[in-house]
């Protein structure tokens, strides 16, 4: 029985899930600023709002990886036998059933927000199994529809206050993720460096973009730059190995490296849109992702 739990916690993926409730508290951040409303005044009398959009958030993540190794299982029968649902620890049909409850979980949560945060949860959750059951396999449609569920994420934890302003900010995280996604491809086969070197660019666009949006938007760039520097360092210290010794290990270190760094990345901009103290209460999030990636697979 333990073992069995344990098979259905490797599918859920517990090291990304922090990566998810960061993205709700980013995006609670950016929209309280841009509202003109106090953080510390508004969590006092909405923290189990934003608390009920954490859950929603790791459920409807949890639930797409599910569905990811569903529609993976004949080919990780061949790439990645050892995983839940080959090696037969998780029939497939229970897997089925965990993603559903796990789905049907997030999207409940989200409509007892707000209407805006479930029907924003309703679409990303359409962008999750479409990726997981057909777009994935395409080079830049693959990708770009990742990078979007990223986005819808981020959207998801601004329509804290029931409405959206500011859209566009989500972009980044799409361009992040596509980043990722495409370096993900040679993690079995290596041999991608073409991909890494767009990633490169497309990183650091992402690090130029968080950069001009808080310069715009507010004064606090210097509480942003040391985040940012971390940031920085995190994903590229680990995508300029892999370039150089272009190995399936290697790989497989800047992808994690890139979905683990999603933390500082939310750390970021709750650090340019909020205060460095809670900036430095999002980055927390990253040791224990972390410490769970040494227990459970990231990709």
């Amino acid at each position: 029985m333990e073992e069995k739990l344990m098979g259905f916690a490797r599918l859920a993926r517990p090291a990304n899930l922090p990566t998810a409730a960061a993205d709700i508290l980013a995006g609670v951040a950016i929209t309280l600023f841009l509202e003109h409303i106090e953080v510390l005044s508004f969590l006092k009398g909405n923290s189990i709002s934003v608390i009920v959009l954490v859950f929603s958030s790791i459920a409807l993540y949890a639930g797409g990886v599910v569905f990811n190794d569903v529609f993976d299982a004949e080919l990780d029968a061949i790439e990645r036998p050892e995983r839940a649902i080959p090696s037969g620890l998780i029939p497939k049909r229970e897997a089925v059933y965990f993603g559903i409850i796990l789905m049907a979980l997030g999207i409940g949560l989200a409509f007892f927000c707000n209407t805006v945060a479930g029907v924003i949860s309703v679409l990303l959750t359409i962008a999750i199994l479409t990726y997981d059951a057909y777009f994935k396999q395409f080079g830049f449609s693959g990708p770009l529809n990742m990078g979007i569920c990223r986005g819808l994420n981020l959207l998801l934890g601004m329509s804290i206050v029931s409405e959206i302003s500011n859209w566009y900010i989500a972009l980044v995280p799409v361009i992040y993720i596509f980043a990722i996604t495409l370096i993900s491809r040679g993690e079995v086969h290596g041999n991608n460096k073409k991909h890494i070197v767009w990633a490169g660019v497309l990183y650091a666009i992402v690090i130029v973009t968080i950069t001009f949006i808080v310069i715009q938007q507010t004064d606090e760039v210097l509480v942003l730059t040391p985040f940012l520097l971390l940031f920085s360092f995190l994903i590229f210290s680990p995508l300029f190995k892999a370039y150089k010794e272009n190995s399936p290990k290697n790989i497989k270190k800047a992808v994690i490296s890139g979905v683990l760094s999603l933390v500082v990345m939310n750390a970021c901009w709750v650090a340019g849109f909020s205060s460095w103290y809670l900036a430095l209460a999002v980055l927390l999030l990253l040791p224990i992702s972390m410490l769970l990636s040494k227990l459970f697979a990231v990709t």
